[in-house]
């Protein structure tokens, strides 16, 4: 086809072009693309684990790569949303995928929904589907998805996971799933598969999640019960059970710097993969995982894209293991889109902020700085400043921080990523 786009800019800007609308749930158009790709053709890994979750999806993923190499295997992952660069969506053994790979995916994407009736897909629909094309064609020994949005009607759900995880659910993204925590239980275990082993990555799951696993004859693993973690003088220790039930102890195990029930749910779903852990690569692993925007430190500077109470919480309930020096001040730079739960988010990190700045975002879901700063007013913080974009406020407080004060970036992957972008330009 002649008039495929040349350049990764140029192919992003036709997929952001091609929708009517930006997200549009269901499978059926997915699926009928993924047929012509020939996906349903065969595995596109030796091993797939599909991870969904209202929050922790990104850091399981990421421990989950980590062990995974630290094991020997060829990795490939796929995430989303990206910070910086899109390529960082698709990782390749341990690798941000190039340019050339990903534009070959859009293109064998593109010419199968053009194969007959033409087949309309969204951005995130066609990256999806790219990206399941260019695993599938390495066919690495383990392959972890991360889903989108939901998990029932997520494009990545075309694919059949030989291990399914959830990792938490909470209210987000109320637009498409409710606010009903039962009915987005369901939707997240859609990802579920009949007879294939599901790990529950959290203590408080809704009770619609087990229903779904229980109904299906998923082979259920649930934190707290079937695997759970240990803090020891050492560190901390995991216990769990391999693909043929044999009890599994690891101990003396490093802080990722991650949430260690996401740790320990990453060790459960590859012990359920068939992957014989070793403690040595395990620890290994957890000691060296990095993941951008997660609990990410820069000096005074900590950025995380949380943007849900439910995270929000447990930012606050990390910041307050930090003690502060005397005088010293945390400040929270906060940009939230429209969509988002801003009272509940500030509320849950009051108990650690000092002074909050507040930053406009663009866009069409963009929430003012001044809106925001109402939001925080009715809660009782301290509003200190209202900045144009979360790049112009972090400006404005790096000319005023004291040697000991904290920053919190937090509330939007827009407003890290715009944060970042600054301190690289």
């Amino acid at each position: 086809m002649s008039d495929m786009p040349s350049t990764l800019d140029a192919w992003l800007e036709r997929l952001e072009r091609q929708h009517p609308v930006s997200i549009d749930l269901g499978l059926e158009r997915v699926a009928r693309v993924a047929r012509r790709l020939g996906l349903d053709t065969g595995p596109i890994a030796e091993r797939v684990i599909t991870v969904a979750g209202t929050n922790g999806k990104g850091s399981t993923v990421a421990m989950l790569e980590a062990l995974g190499r630290a094991h020997g295997l060829s990795t490939a992952s796929y995430t989303s949303p990206h910070l910086l660069r899109y390529n960082e969506r698709l990782r390749l053994d341990g690798e941000e995928a190039d340019d050339a790979t990903l534009i070959a995916g859009f293109a064998a994407v593109e010419a199968a929904r053009l194969d007959g009736e033409a087949v309309s897909l969204t951005y995130f629909e066609a990256g999806t589907l790219a990206a399941l094309w260019a695993i599938a064609r390495r066919r690495p020994e383990l392959a972890i998805l991360e889903v989108g949005l939901g998990g029932r009607l997520d494009a990545v759900n075309v694919i059949d996971p030989d291990v399914a995880v959830v990792t938490t659910v909470a209210q987000d993204h109320a637009a498409f799933l409710g606010d009903d925590l039962e009915g987005i239980g369901r939707e997240k275990a859609g990802i579920l598969r009949a007879g294939r082993p599901a790990v529950l990555g959290s203590t408080d799951l809704p009770a619609s999640v087990v229903e779904v696993a229980d109904g299906l004859g998923a082979v259920r693993h649930t934190l707290g019960e079937d695997y759970r973690r240990e803090l020891s003088a050492e560190g901390w220790a995991w216990r769990g059970l391999d693909a043929a039930g044999v009890a599994l102890h690891l101990a003396a195990l490093p802080d990722p710097g991650l949430p260690l029930d996401n740790a320990a749910t990453a060790l459960q779903a590859l012990a359920l993969a068939g992957v014989t852990l070793d403690a040595v690569a395990c620890r290994r692993a957890l000691a060296g995982v990095t993941l951008a925007g997660r609990m990410q430190w820069r000096g005074q500077w900590c950025l995380d894209v949380g943007h849900n109470p439910h995270a929000a919480a447990y930012l606050a309930a990390r910041l307050a293991e930090r003690t502060l020096a005397p005088r010293a001040r945390r400040y929270a730079l906060l940009g939230m889109l429209g969509d988002k739960d801003a009272e509940g988010v500030v509320r849950a990190l009051a108990p650690v902020i000092d002074g909050w700045v507040c930053a406009t975002l663009e866009g069409e879901r963009a929430r003012t700085a001044a809106a925001l700063a109402e939001v925080v007013r009715g809660a009782g913080g301290e509003v200190v400043a209202e900045l144009d974009s979360p790049r112009l406020a972090a400006d404005w407080l790096a000319a005023r921080l004291d040697e000991a004060d904290e920053v919190l970036v937090c509330g939007s992957f827009f407003t890290v990523a715009d944060v970042l972008a600054g301190w690289q330009s």
